[in-house]
């Protein structure tokens, strides 16, 4: 295309899961409901790890850290959502776009690395149990904390680096109900090419790169679950490991649907919808996934709300 077509632009429309109008109403409240369940629920989380001293341990500290990434996920793309749902004109500024694309990527990969070092701390806990107090030290855990941010940052600061080269046309609609990727891509007058190389490039080397690491930890714990002679230290065992192994695979399994395809095959009605599972669904269902499976959390809730009714009962 000429250069002489090109305009610039200021906003862009976000068209949002549905242009139905019967389907506004419902679509709100559902995701106003999950929004409000995943704040509550990952504020929970966080409320107790902080307040119960039992849990100011690795395993909780990146737990935290992945309820609070959780919180931030979701706010960086529900909020608006709402509030285009009901706005006549449905637009986002330009720089709103990229910001939003630099935050949603940002807390993306922040679950990411979260969840390798979560399975490295199971991997040393179960495998080197007498060794994990001189292993996983405080101090380790700070800085593989600090560095799961410091990568997330640097990873997101690329991918909309290379989204800021981009130009696009007058139609400046997004199909989608935030300013992701490959609906963004897709609206583009310019060449997309190193934009999606880099996505199918450093993208699976992060996001794969973990997950590997995860499937190399679990490997490792199955084996080492396996020779544990009785029966029920084996069950409890890979009980405590269910719920981060849930969470591994509705995260990874629909991240990988989306982007790790090649763009003229990705569909943006069923990308729209498998988005939602792990930008709302999955951060919605976290605090679920690792309280009702974890006796300390569980125990810590209860002692939580015994101190609540005592102050309040006198």
């Amino acid at each position: 295309m000429d250069n002489t077509n090109w305009t610039s632009v200021s906003h862009f429309i976000l068209l949002g899961l549905s242009t139905h109008s019967e389907e506004q109403i419902p679509l709100f409240l559902l995701f106003l409901l999950m929004y409000t369940i995943n704040i509550s629920g990952n504020f929970a989380i966080i409320t107790l790890i902080i307040s119960a001293p039992r849990l100011h341990t690795p395993m909780y500290i990146f737990l935290g850290n992945l309820a609070l990434a959780d919180i931030c996920f979701t706010s960086t793309t529900v909020p608006k959502m709402l509030q285009n749902i009901f706005s006549p004109t449905k637009t986002i500024s330009y720089m709103g776009c990229l910001a939003q694309t630099y935050f949603f990527i940002c807390f993306a990969a922040l679950e990411n690395f979260l969840l390798a070092a979560m399975a490295y701390d199971r991997y040393i806990a179960i495998c080197h149990p007498f060794r994990y107090p001189m292993i996983l030290t405080r101090m380790l855990c700070a800085q593989m904390v600090a560095m799961c941010h410091v990568l997330s940052h640097l990873h997101a600061s690329m991918h909309t680096f290379l989204m800021g080269q981009l130009i696009f046309c007058a139609d400046n609609r997004i199909p989608h109900f935030f300013c992701d990727l490959y609906p963004m891509m897709k609206i583009s007058c310019t060449s997309i090419h190193f934009n999606t190389l880099m996505i199918q490039t450093e993208g699976v080397i992060i996001i794969n790169g973990a997950l590997a690491f995860i499937i190399a930890s679990y490997a490792c714990i199955i084996s080492a679950v396996l020779r544990v002679p009785a029966a029920k230290g084996k069950w409890r065992t890979f009980s405590a490991c269910g719920s981060h192994l849930t969470v591994v695979a509705i995260f990874y399994g629909t991240l990988t649907w989306v982007y790790f395809r090649p763009l003229s095959s990705y569909s943006v009605t069923t990308g729209r919808v498998v988005t939602v599972m792990y930008t709302v669904v999955t951060p919605m269902l976290n605090p679920f996934i690792y309280s009702l499976r974890n006796g300390e959390v569980k125990g810590a809730f209860r002692k939580c709300m015994r101190r609540i009714e005592t102050s309040t009962f006198g």
